[in-house]
């Protein structure tokens, strides 16, 4: 796989699982939860926890792609900072479409 593959993949990959906690009710879409007997369905925070593993997950796979192309760069906190705010906003078509779209 080259490098332009990789990256479309990682940013890909990225957007499916940035909107993921927001676009089911499951845990990570495979676990069903148990009905607590909200509207939602799963809390707000449960989300909030499942968003950042997935930015982890989605970091290891991009960090596992670029050490198979070459030599994998150091990264300092600024990079970690800057990804995890691509990764808040990359979800925020799947917050829209749970709690600011109006239901009829």
């Amino acid at each position: 796989m080259d490098a332009g593959a990789a990256a479309w993949l990682v940013i890909l990959l990225a957007l499916a699982g940035a909107n993921l906690p927001f676009l089911n009710d499951r845990l990570f879409a495979v676990v069903p939860l148990k009905s607590s007997g909200t509207a939602t369905g799963k809390p707000f925070l449960l989300r909030l926890v499942e968003l950042v593993v997935l930015f982890f997950i989605v970091g290891s796979v991009g960090r596992l792609l670029e050490g198979r192309i070459g030599t994998v760069f150091p990264q300092t906190w600024e990079f970690y900072a800057i990804g995890a705010c691509l990764f808040v906003v990359l979800a925020f078509p799947g917050f829209v479409v749970r709690y600011l779209r109006k239901r009829h």
